[in-house]
């Protein structure tokens, strides 16, 4: 009786995305999808094929092609290689890998994705190996690539598995004990031989692994060597195998370089569009979201045009990010046209609040946000945010901050003080005063006259002796009234420099 795939010690699942250069170039071109697609390398003229889609091989296309041959296929396009682009998609993969183990060992090579996850023991967070392998295919299709997922027991058989040519079932399950059996059929390209040992087994008439494991091991070492022993045993699916876990960084970028240079603002914010919802996507698996993203374009003329976007709290919302950086580009437009574009981002924790039943709801925080870079788009990105008092004893001094949410705003303490309203005048009024004895008498303010009944003062205050800014104040606090007897609750101020009286606010 053969043994449950998910009771054994070891338990790899392998992921395998063929033809990687051209599936990078293409996810963010879904127009181009549908078409006969090439990826060129090299430089003109030893240009070649290093790439290329399902349709351009049907149409007799293969790898290493020039451009001349090219040339003679009717409605292929052809695109030049950006690694820049794969690296950005062989990151995505990478992290998507790592969301279902922390073991995950990385095998691409320069024209294919392969990595191979070390699953055992995580039955109880995803379930059984198949559940699992169709969670990651689906998470993987949301990125726009094609992969293989494949299931074993042993190392080297998932991968063997995962590069058939065929086209067949996009996850499949080896069950224990039956390697051998499932990877009979298999061609010996699977094993990613040496041109010198294909062209050897070539000449024997051996042509699938079936084959290759039914020669005896022994006579096999005798003629080839060392590697006799690790093939016939790869070709049985027992080979061993030492796992080499990499630790990927989680990096949330993307990077596209555009096929002509894009001078309106319609078109990037459409290839941004797309990008933006891979970042969501992939930092959405882990719970989070953006809270800042940072577009670097690449202008003709070797410059750049770098722009951030931070919103008041992060979010996933695709359309409030086109449109936060929709504002920004209008206030800040690139000046020259648009060779390629990186989008880099930031993740954040999504804040949630529960309202009680008969609480009003707040305000949307994404229609604030828009809001605010409305009016910065207007008055300026420094003249829009957060008042925020100058460390000094000056009078009505303050500068803007970027508006932000505290992080500790929910464990803040709310104390509430007794506090009297004043309604500062800006600019202060100047007034008419009489004294008596250095103290207000009377004061004359908008035409009508007030007699003092009170006053309290004087405050004095002054500073910035050193620079030109020297400014000195003698504040004073009145209630005063009219003939008619109505009471005014006020704040007068005695400028030392300039010699005259101001009102510079009322008490409510």
């Amino acid at each position: 009786m053969d043994r449950p795939l998910n009771q054994d010690k070891a338990l790899y699942v392998c992921m395998y995305a063929r033809e990687f250069p051209a599936q990078s170039l293409l996810r963010f071109r879904g127009e181009l999808r549908d078409k006969a697609c090439v990826v060129m390398d090299g430089e003109p003229p030893k240009r070649y094929v290093c790439s290329l889609n399902s349709r351009a091989r049907k149409l007799g296309i293969i790898p290493g092609m020039t451009q001349i041959e090219i040339d003679t296929f009717p409605s292929v396009t052809a695109l030049p290689r950006v690694k820049a682009q794969e690296a950005t998609a062989k990151a995505a993969l990478l992290q998507c890998a790592g969301t279902f183990s922390p073991r995950v060992e990385d095998q691409s090579n320069d024209t294919y994705f392969l990595c191979v996850m070390d699953i055992a023991g995580t039955e109880k967070l995803f379930g059984v190996a198949r559940t699992l392998a169709e969670n990651l295919l689906e998470r993987v299709r949301a990125l726009a690539i094609v992969v293989r997922i494949t299931v074993s027991r042993n190392f080297h058989a998932a991968v063997c598995l995962a590069r058939r040519t065929s086209a067949g079932n996009p996850v499949a399950l080896i069950p224990a004990g039956k390697e051998a059996a499932v990877l009979a059929m298999l061609p010996l390209s699977v094993l990613d031989l040496s041109t010198e040992l294909a062209e050897t087994f070539s000449t024997w008439g051996i042509r699938t692994l079936g084959m290759l494991a039914a020669l005896p091991e022994r006579s096999l070492i005798a003629r080839i060597g060392q590697d006799g022993k690790r093939l016939s045993q790869m070709a049985r699916g027992n080979w061993p195998h030492l796992f080499l876990p990499i630790e990927p960084a989680f990096k949330l970028e993307e990077h596209v370089a555009l096929d002509s240079p894009v001078e309106l603002l319609s078109s990037l914010l459409f290839i941004l569009s797309t990008m933006l919802e891979q970042l969501a996507l992939r930092v959405s698996a882990r719970a989070q979201a953006l809270a800042s993203v940072t577009i670097t374009l690449f202008l003709e003329g070797n410059s750049q045009h770098l722009r951030t976007v931070r919103p008041a709290l992060p979010s996933n919302d695709r359309q409030l990010w086109i449109k936060l950086i929709h504002l920004d580009f209008e206030a800040h437009p690139p000046q020259s046209a648009i060779l390629a574009l990186t989008v880099s981002a930031e993740a954040g924790i999504v804040r949630k609040t529960q309202l009680g039943l008969f609480t009003p709801p707040l305000p949307e925080p994404d229609r604030f946000d828009i809001t605010r870079a409305r009016i910065q788009a207007i008055v300026g990105k420094n003249n829009a945010g957060s008042a925020t008092l100058n460390d000094s004893h000056h009078p009505d001094t303050f500068h803007l901050d970027s508006f932000s949410v505290p992080s500790d705003v929910a464990n803040r303490a709310i104390v509430s003080l007794s506090r009297v309203p004043m309604r500062v005048l800006r600019p202060p009024e100047p007034v008419i005063i009489t004294l008596s004895g250095n103290r207000p008498l009377k004061f004359s303010f908008l035409g009508v006259t007030y007699t003092v009944v009170r006053a309290y003062g004087p405050w004095l205050a002054n500073s910035d002796w050193w620079s030109s800014t020297l400014w000195g104040y003698e504040q004073w606090d009145l209630i005063a009234r009219t003939h008619n007897g109505s009471l005014i609750y006020c704040c007068l101020v005695h400028d030392l420099i300039k010699k005259c009286w101001q009102m510079t606010g009322l008490y409510d």
